[in-house]
């Protein structure tokens, strides 16, 4: 089979250059390739009854699949360069917010009309942060939400269908540099192209190491970030998040001076498992229609550990930490505030004595006994710190759900037209580790593909 552009990849990155191609270049013959399953057959099997833990299937549907981890994640596209990825040191800061509300305006003309654009300007949070050692990031967030998010990819996916070929559940094995293009090999088969565009996402990180390095590409090593999901009632952070929805807030630890950030805030949602080659890890969805609405918000406190030579394998320490949250709670491990400060395990009568209703069945335990001291002294000293802006967090029925990893590909060298030291081959997306969001995602698809389309950018 051959192909004009290949894609390896159907999250946000892929679906982006492939809706670009098919606006910008019509006649070009396109092709994806994604490991997991269409939309409609991305069913995780936890339904809280029957099967409440994970089951490690053998592609997860949380993590794989048209709309790539993406599709179940909220659907958060915060506009900004401040976070997110670094795409504007390869394409310009313009460059990157002009991406970014096009990629807006696509969502919202394929489903995402009337959700709502949040935004951090000018809000009197800023001082509020600043007064209490804290720093709010600047941005402007639209939310769609899991549901609306969902309605988006299926609309884009209708409209791709028939004019990109999608071949699902072929993860692609390796990929050839040819004379005049490249080969990708499959199970089953193989083809090949002019221009190939790799966006595997964040789960396919040991899949891009292995790639780079068959094909002698260079890499540096990235960070990781580890931490826990906090879940706690939702009027405690109501005045923040009616107003920003999802709010960035930055904490220098006293004792260390590390960083810690909230991340991926969920008003009213639940707290998931997530499964990432075969590790159980704990995440967050949140949803637009009232009827799905939770009585709790959940987000992350991570903190970014950055690693220098000789250590490189930054992606295998998080793995390491979440595996043994694994082996000590079968899964996800969740624990009270309180038991945490007085140097004991929770255990289920605790919890269900508690004022907060879990929304994730997880195992009671004692995440000091999983995280290492200098992120667990991180994280208590955060939790205080937003107890100043948001009285309530420090409550000892507060949930902290662990451990929470976000793995980042090793950083690809780029040109700035996103291209490897092969001509024609491209990394974008959280695979590439120049990106690690929804919104910068989708910017770098839509670059790439203007390219190709041999547009002036």
């Amino acid at each position: 089979m051959k192909y004009d552009v290949i894609i390896i990849g159907a999250g946000p990155g892929g679906i982006f250059s492939a809706y670009e191609l098919m606006k910008k270049c019509p006649d070009k013959e396109v092709a994806v390739f994604e490991a997991g399953y269409p939309l409609e057959k991305r069913h995780c099997p936890i339904d809280g009854v029957k099967i409440k833990s994970c089951v490690h299937c053998e592609t997860c549907a949380i993590m794989s699949g048209f709309g790539g981890a993406g599709a179940f994640s909220d659907g958060k596209y915060n506009i900004t360069n401040d976070f997110g990825g670094t795409l504007y040191e390869y394409i310009g800061k313009d460059k990157a917010l002009e991406l970014m509300r096009y990629v807006d305006e696509i969502n919202l003309s394929h489903g995402g009309e009337g959700t709502r654009m949040y935004s951090t300007s000018g809000s009197e949070f800023k001082k509020l942060c600043i007064q209490n050692k804290l720093t709010l990031l600047d941005a402007s967030v639209r939310h769609l939400g899991t549901d609306i998010n969902y309605i988006v990819l299926e609309h884009l996916f209708a409209e791709l269908k028939d004019r990109v070929e999608f071949f699902f559940h072929t993860p692609i094995d390796r990929i050839e540099k040819l004379d005049h293009g490249f080969k990708v090999i499959y199970k089953d088969g193989e083809a090949e192209c002019e221009d190939c565009i790799v966006s595997v996402g964040r789960s396919g990180s040991k899949w891009m190491s292995r790639i780079c390095e068959e094909l002698d590409i260079d890499t540096r090593s990235n960070r990781v970030d580890l931490g826990v999901r906090v879940e706690l009632p939702a009027v405690i952070f109501s005045h923040l998040t009616d107003k920003l929805y999802e709010s960035k807030i930055v904490y220098r630890t006293e004792k260390f001076e590390d960083q810690v950030r909230t991340f991926c805030m969920n008003p009213n949602g639940i707290v998931v498992n997530e499964n990432t080659n075969g590790i159980v890890t704990v995440n967050g969805h949140s949803f637009e229609g009232e009827d799905k609405k939770t009585e709790n918000t959940n987000f992350a406190l991570l903190v970014a550990k950055h690693f220098s030579e000789p250590f490189k394998a930054s992606n295998e320490y998080g793995e390491s930490i979440a595996r043994l949250s694994n082996m000590l709670g079968g899964g996800v491990i969740v624990q009270r505030f309180g038991d945490l400060e007085r140097g004991r395990r929770s255990n289920q009568k605790r919890i269900d004595e508690g004022t907060i209703r879990p929304t994730l069945a997880a195992t009671p335990g004692d995440l000091s006994l999983v995280l290492p001291k200098r992120i667990m002294d991180g994280i208590i000293e955060m939790i205080y710190a937003l107890d100043k802006i948001a009285p309530g967090t420090a409550n000892d029925d507060t949930l902290l759900y662990g451990v929470e990893v976000k793995f980042y590909n090793m950083e690809v060298k780029l040109n700035d037209r996103l291209e490897t030291n092969y001509k024609g081959l491209y990394v974008i997306g959280d695979g590439s580790g120049v990106t690690h969001s929804l919104s910068h995602a989708s910017a770098s698809g839509i670059y790439v593909a203007r390219q190709i389309a041999g547009e002036s950018v």
